[in-house]
Order: C-alpha cells, then sequence, then structure tokens
C-alpha cells in the first residue's frame, strides 16, 4: 500500500498522506509562512529584529572598512530606514541567475557578500536570509543604492519585485538606503517601534564598533522646536567605554578597567573587565557584534583564563592559605563586569538567533588573550591584584552562607507537609502549563483575587509589604526574607545543576505564567520593581523563557447610570467620558479613579484584570541583558547621582498620585 492514510479522532475523518501532500515552498513563501523560525518571534522582539537585520548588513560594511556612517529613521507611519555610507549593494547582472544583484540579494534566502570571504572577513549576517526576511516580512521594501557615480532603486511588495531594478538618477556619493513598512498581518500584536529599544541597540554598536557614528531621527515625536527628536552615537574607546558606561551606577574597586585588545590566530579579541563591591556577575558577550545572550566558547575561555590566572596569583600570595577556605570559579566572579567580544570568520552558532557560539578553537584564544594580560597586570599592579583576591575570599565566604541559607529553604518545602506557603491560594490543576500565579500585593487584594479567581488554574499568593532589594544584600541575606521564601517555595524551584550550585533547576516548576499585580500607585510600582530586581538577578531563567507577565489593572472606571466603562489609559477615559455622555454634560459622569487593587469587590478584580478572556497582560523579556543590568543597578543599587539623573532626564514621563 502506497499511501498511508490518517485518522484525526476528534472528527473521525480520514486523510490521504500521499505525494501530492508534500509541498515545496518557493522564494519567500516559508518566511512568511513560518516568520518565527527565522526572526525568532512575530512579537514585539520580532518586529525590532526586521531593524537589526538590515542594521548588520550596515554593520558589517563598517567592519570591512568602507562605512563609517549609519543613520536610522523611523517614520510616522512606522517605517524604518536605515542609511549607510558603504559600497552600495551591487546593481549589475548577477551570472547564476541572470537577475539585478540587488534583487537576487532582497528576494533570495542565502543569498549575499558573506559567503564570499574576500568581500567580507568577519560578518555578523551569517546566513544570507536577513535582508530578504525583512523583505518578506514587509508589505513595502524600496532599496536604493547609490554606486559607480548613479543611483538605482527597485520596490518591492511582500519580497516580490514591483518592477525591474531602475536607474533614477547621478551621484557622488555611495551607500545603500533601505526603507521598509512591516507587515500588519504578518506582526499581529503590534507595528509600533518602541523608541528607547532602537536607542539601546544603536548605542551598544557604537560601543562594540568604536570610531563609527550612528544615528537615530524619529519623526513620531517632536522636541521643543518641533522637529524630529534626534539622537548621535560614536564610541573613541569601545568596549572601556561600554563597560564604564555598565559600572556607572556601582563603587568599582579598582581605579581603570582592565582592557585587551590582541589577536590570536587570526581571530580578534577584546575584553574590558573592572571589579565593583556588588554580589552579581554581569558578563556580557558579542560575536560579530551579535549579543550571544547564552555565551559560548568564547565566554568559557574567558571564565577559564580569569579562574585560573587569578588563582595562581592568590596561591602565590598565601592569601587563600591563611584564610582556609574552599574557593569556586563563581567566587572569581562575583562583582565582576565584563564585556566580551570576538570577530570569527567562520562563526559556528546555534540557530539564525545566533544565541550561543560553537567554535571550540576560540575557547582556546580567548583564554591565551586574556590570561597574559590579566597575568601581567597583577604582577605590576599588586595592590589591585590584592583588593580583587580579598573580594575572592569574602565572596566565597557569602557564597558558602548563601548555600546554607538555600538549603534551608528547600529543606523546610520538603519537611513542611505540602511543602507550599501557608497563604498560598493554590489552584486545583497540576499541569504547569496550565496553571498561573498571581503575586499579590498586599492580604487585602489577596482576599479580593481568591474570591474572584478560577479556582481551577489560577493560584495567588498574597505579599506583604516590600520584598527585600536584592541589589544591595548579599544572597545568603536574600534568602532569609520571608516573602522571597514564600515566592521560592511556591513557585516549586530548586537551585543547582550539573557542576553551578547557584543556577536555577525549572524541572519542577509550577506555574508557566507568573503574574505580577500590584496597585497602580508609586507603591505598587516600587514593589513591582523590586520583584522584577529578585526574578532578573536570581531567576533570570524565568524570564528568558517568556514566563512573566505583569498584570495591567484599570485606573478608571467611568459609569453614568447602568453604563460602565473600565479604563487602563488617560486616552481611553476621555473618550469613554464622551461616549458615556451621549452627547449630555460630561460632569454628570462619575469617574472612579482605582489606586488600589483592594478598592475592587472580586467581580470586578476578574472581570478587568483576572479572566483570560478580557485582561491585558504585559509579557516580560530581556532585549538586551546590558541595558536592563544597567536600569536595575542604577534603579536599585546604591550610587544615587546617576538615579537623580535619570529622574531629571524622564520626569516629564512620571506620573504622581495625588
Amino acid at each position: 500500500m502506497n499511501e498511508l492514510i490518517e485518522k484525526n479522532q476528534e472528527t473521525d475523518t480520514t486523510h490521504t498522506y500521499s505525494s501530492d501532500s508534500i509541498r515545496a515552498l518557493e522564494g519567500l513563501e516559508a518566511v512568511r509562512m513560518r516568520p518565527s523560525m527565522y526572526i525568532g518571534d512575530t512579537g514585539i522582539r520580532g518586529l525590532h529584529h526586521l531593524i537589526w537585520e538590515v542594521v548588520d548588513n550596515s554593520i558589517d560594511e563598517a567592519m570591512a572598512g568602507y562605512c563609517d556612517t549609519i543613520n536610522v529613521e523611523i517614520h510616522e507611519d512606522n517605517s524604518v530606514s536605515v542609511t549607510d555610507n558603504g559600497r552600495g549593494i551591487p546593481t549589475g547582472i548577477q551570472s547564476q541567475t541572470g537577475k539585478s544583484a540587488l534583487e537576487v540579494v532582497m528576494t533570495v534566502l542565502h543569498a549575499g557578500g558573506k559567503f564570499d570571504k574576500d568581500t567580507y572577513k568577519v560578518s555578523g549576517g551569517l546566513h544570507g536570509v536577513g535582508v530578504s526576511c525583512v523583505n518578506a516580512l514587509s508589505t513595502k521594501l524600496v532599496a536604493t543604492v547609490h554606486r559607480e557615480g548613479k543611483i538605482f532603486r527597485q520596490e518591492y511588495a511582500i519580497g516580490v519585485p514591483q518592477g525591474e531594478v531602475e536607474e533614477i538618477g547621478v551621484s557622488d556619493k555611495t551607500g545603500t538606503i533601505v526603507h521598509f513598512l512591516p507587515d500588519p498581518t504578518i506582526f499581529t500584536q503590534s507595528t509600533e517601534y518602541n523608541y528607547q529599544t532602537v536607542v539601546k541597540r544603536l548605542q551598544e554598536l557604537a560601543f562594540l564598533n568604536k570610531g563609527i557614528r550612528l544615528t537615530l531621527k524619529d519623526y513620531r515625536q517632536k522636541d521643543e522646536k518641533g522637529e524630529a527628536i534626534y539622537e548621535e552615537f560614536h564610541s573613541e574607546g569601545g568596549l572601556l567605554e561600554f563597560v564604564k558606561y555598565l559600572d556607572e551606577t556601582r563603587r568599582a574597586i579598582l581605579p581603570e578597567p582592565l582592557y585587551v585588545e590582541t589577536e590570536k590566530n587570526g581571530v580578534p579579541v577584546q575584553v574590558a573587565l573592572i571589579y565593583n563591591d556588588s554580589y552579581s556577575e554581569n558578563v556580557f558577550s558579542y560575536v560579530n557584534n551579535i549579543n550571544t545572550h547564552e555565551g559560548g566558547t568564547h565566554v568559557a575561555g574567558f571564565r577559564s583564563a580569569l579562574t585560573r590566572t587569578l588563582k595562581n596569583y592568590a596561591d602565590k600570595s598565601g592569601i587563600l592559605e591563611k584564610n582556609k577556605i574552599e574557593i569556586s570559579g563563581d567566587d572569581f566572579r562575583e562583582g565582576l563586569t565584563a564585556v566580551i567580544s570576538v570577530k570569527v570568520a567562520e562563526p559556528q552558532f546555534e540557530g539564525q538567533t545566533k544565541g550561543k557560539l560553537g567554535n571550540s578553537e576560540i575557547r582556546g584564544v580567548v583564554d591565551t588573550a586574556v590570561g597574559e594580560v590579566l597575568g601581567k597586570y597583577l604582577e605590576e599592579n599588586p595592590k589591585e591584584a590584592k583588593l580583587i583576591v580579598g573580594k575572592v575570599v569574602l565572596a566565597a565566604q557569602a557564597r558558602i552562607a548563601a548555600r546554607k541559607a538555600r538549603e534551608m529553604v528547600q529543606r523546610k518545602s520538603v519537611m513542611g507537609g505540602s511543602g507550599l506557603p501557608g497563604k498560598l491560594a493554590d489552584c486545583s490543576d497540576n499541569d504547569p502549563e496550565k496553571c498561573e500565579l498571581y503575586l499579590v500585593e498586599g492580604d487585602s487584594a489577596g482576599g479580593s483575587a481568591k474570591q474572584g479567581r478560577d479556582r481551577a488554574f489560577q493560584a495567588i499568593l498574597p505579599l506583604r509589604g516590600k520584598i527585600l532589594n536584592v541589589e544591595k544584600a548579599q544572597e545568603y541575606k536574600i534568602y532569609d526574607n520571608e516573602e522571597i521564601k514564600n515566592i521560592i517555595t511556591a513557585l516549586g524551584v530548586t537551585f543547582g545543576k550539573e557542576d553551578d550550585e547557584k543556577a536555577l533547576n525549572l524541572s519542577k516548576l509550577r506555574y508557566h505564567k507568573i503574574i505580577i499585580m500590584t496597585d497602580a500607585d508609586v507603591d505598587g510600582s516600587h514593589i513591582r520593581t523590586l520583584i522584577l530586581t529578585f526574578f532578573f538577578r536570581y531567576m533570570r531563567e524565568l524570564i528568558e523563557q517568556g514566563y512573566v507577565y505583569i498584570a495591567q489593572p484599570p485606573l478608571y472606571l467611568v459609569k453614568k447610570g447602568k453604563e460602565e466603562r473600565y479604563c487602563w489609559t488617560e486616552t481611553e477615559r476621555a473618550e469613554a467620558i464622551k461616549e458615556v455622555a451621549k452627547g449630555g454634560k460630561e460632569d454628570s459622569v462619575h469617574v472612579q479613579r482605582y489606586k488600589g487593587l483592594g478598592e475592587m469587590n472580586p467581580e470586578q478584580l476578574w472581570e478587568t484584570t483576572m479572566t483570560p478572556e478580557k485582561r491585558n497582560l504585559k509579557q516580560i523579556s530581556i532585549e538586551s541583558a546590558a541595558q536592563a543590568d544597567h536600569l536595575f543597578s542604577m534603579l536599585m543599587g546604591d550610587e544615587v547621582p546617576p538615579r537623580r539623573d535619570f529622574i531629571e532626564k524622564n520626569a516629564k514621563y512620571a506620573r504622581v498620585d495625588a
């Protein structure tokens, strides 16, 4: 029998699986059918990924030495244009296809100059799918090329050329302009770009590529003069400036960062590191300007060199023997901020999103480069070396105390019957994928949430007061905080995997939606930030895997007679008042401002904030770990001046409750 007959148990129908069932996707059709395979997702992160793909192509021109200026513009319709002064994409006929090289680059997957090592020795756009994916996922894209004294142009709609490449003028410049409008049928969540997200990435690229000038102009927002807001990013210090920027909100224990810039076996290596008095490790790694947020062999090489070199020095100095304490690799990295950047001709990434570097040879390259410079630094700077080793000893002592505290929390969970906090109102379903945990501010709101919830899949954990600010506390003190212990126990997570005793183990995580629900006032915002700081520092995997959300309770109830409208923004409130007034006097409409969740009865809380059909949840994600680290340390750390500067700069966005 040449055909396989499959039966659908739900509909009790049969489907024939034959040769006609096999479908070959042509051109960019595969990208539109499975966009998440190429850009990660079709949410906000995937939307911004379109900009990164185009900008990365311009950065590749810069790394090849042909471009020093890249301009990004966000237009009023949320279309984006990226302009560079590179060589310009070739427009002549490509011999393999008989089409213009510009059209091939824009419409054919795995086509581009990245495969020719005479053209690009190092490139972030490894797979040649970047700009063609952007084209496929845009309702309209216009590519304009200045090259060979002429200007060329071609327009596309959802990846399909709308005509041949045209010669439209003359020019004494060179470069490429890509102007695209994201397709709302693909990006159904939103097609609106976040200005600060773009700012942070361009700032990051300026640090990683010293000497290159990047600009951003946003026509959707106006400055005091009524002109589009504009920012420029340029760094002459590169990674040295980057690590200083990341650590400006902490107290450094070294006068200046340690900097490594060398080339080993044809691989350029740059590393900047500094120690501070905090209790967290912050290592950020890049390969060809791509943020490898999952690390890889370059990070392994860095950590190996750091541990080996510092331990050798500590052993020689006799400090470890005097303190008689066991040192682990983690101890050498507490209070460390470092940026690692390598340029690899043939990088082996895990997937198109390039989260982890796999090239085995890079580990030895980075290990050798860092070991040589760090060893010399320690010998030439004995005062600073002793400060670092002293920090390591304190970290080891704190680690042992933290391990005991973690074990105590987990032991109490096991010994305490069900092992769950007494304040937790658990749900009846045991499937983590279906279950939700609400972390609710206060017993009053917690009581309303418990009464209003769906007991089948929604669990409620009321939190009393404000949890400990983990940014200012040593780890072992964190596990003494009652509210943090309750969160850890309720989630069911444990600590320790393989050779990393701090690693979070999610194998027994009881909820795949962890929803922070606080009051819509200053205290509520503070509590939310404290919880997010704890998750970011000690349970980052929860955020990275998309398990953490913020509930959005309404700010207003607009009411006239029996007609009621809940409003989440000022705009919604104004519109609701007009609609409810129905042409009558607006002052006859009653408006209630909700400051606390406790002001809502259980039915209102369910209807507005907890029912999956109507609620508005914000999923927390980390677009840039480096920028997130800087923000948390600035908002929650000890240093006041950076926080004051941030408040002064952003005061116009603040909402002050009466």
